[in-house]
């Protein structure tokens, strides 16, 4: 059996909670089962579960092969929905939820061209402050950072972002520069308010080492644009998503602080509700929006050298 058909059948197998059931599903025996369950785990060489007469359970080594297996399974039959859908022509209104700086920037001039290649599709795009609830709004999409953790959702990344620690020249030659995380609480920093978490709180890592650091500084916003303003200016440093600070780096308006560490990334996807049904326009829009940031000349994933992100 090939490694799809083994991950679809342990999957099966786990929700039954038994042999008995899963081969009364199929039709057939309950040795048959064990002994396709037996050959799975000689392939993998390690045992997936503990069994008895009356019931299974999941050995770690299954666990995880279970957790993989399922994302896995969802994404191939998510990739199926979306060739199929690619056959029909996409056509009608399209809402489509985003925050207002990525969405001025980047999702609005990508509407743009996805409307010259999909003329029959209306888009109709809805910034707001922060992620919103679609199914309540009844929005098609939405273009949020950072992954989903409600199962409910469907979430495709289309693209990368690192999110940098920055400040102005003249703000680094007069506080100076930061040799350590612990170091940003002797300094003015700009803070964002822009989500429920605790604001000001900094999670730093460098390979197996991490830090948290509580910042804090004069001037504080919801806003990132505005807080980004406040940088250029001087006043403090800013933790700030690549998307809108590279072309500031890249000119050295802004420097990087502490670059050899990293923080929490905060990767684009696109969300939707419906995997089973998904329509040709939200199908066509994913598709477009992961080949257009892939492309995108204002917005690269640069390697970090000597403070400046450079383009590829």
């Amino acid at each position: 059996m090939d490694s799809i058909s083994d991950l679809a059948f342990f999957v099966r197998l786990v929700k039954h909670g038994s042999l008995s059931a899963l081969a009364r599903e199929v039709g057939v025996t309950p040795p048959a089962i064990s002994t396709r369950l037996a050959g799975l785990e000689k392939r993998l060489g390690v045992r997936l579960l503990n069994r008895t007469t009356r019931r299974l359970s999941v050995t770690q080594e299954g666990e995880l092969y279970l957790k993989n297996g399922t994302r896995l399974l969802a994404e191939l039959e998510e990739l199926d929905v979306m060739v199929s859908s690619s056959r029909k022509t996409p056509k009608g209104l399209l809402r489509v939820n985003t925050t207002f700086g990525f969405g001025r920037r980047h999702i609005a001039p990508a509407i743009s061209a996805f409307l010259q290649k999909y003329p029959e599709v209306e888009v109709q795009l809805v910034l707001t402050d922060r992620a919103v609830k679609l199914a309540d709004e009844s929005f098609d999409v939405g273009i949020w950072f950072g992954e989903v953790q409600d199962s409910r959702m469907v979430a495709r990344r289309i693209a990368a972002n690192r999110r940098f620690l920055c400040a102005s020249p003249e703000y680094l030659a007069r506080a100076g520069a930061p040799t350590t995380p612990h170091d940003l609480q002797r300094h003015q920093c700009i803070v964002l308010r822009e989500s429920d978490a605790a604001y000001g709180t900094w999670y730093l890592s460098r390979g197996r080492k991490q830090e948290t650091v509580k910042v804090r500084g004069p001037l504080s916003s919801n806003d990132g644009e505005t807080a980004l303003i406040w940088a250029l200016d001087g006043y403090g440093i800013l933790m700030r998503s690549e998307w809108d600070v590279q072309a500031h780096l890249n000119s050295g308006a802004l420097k990087l602080v502490l670059p050899e560490w990293s923080l929490p990334v905060a990767d684009v996807y696109a969300v939707y509700v419906e995997r089973m049904n998904l329509s040709a326009k939200v199908s066509a829009f994913i598709e477009f929006l992961t080949l257009w940031f892939a492309r995108d000349p204002n917005w690269r994933s640069g390697a970090v050298d000597g403070g400046v992100v450079a383009g590829m």
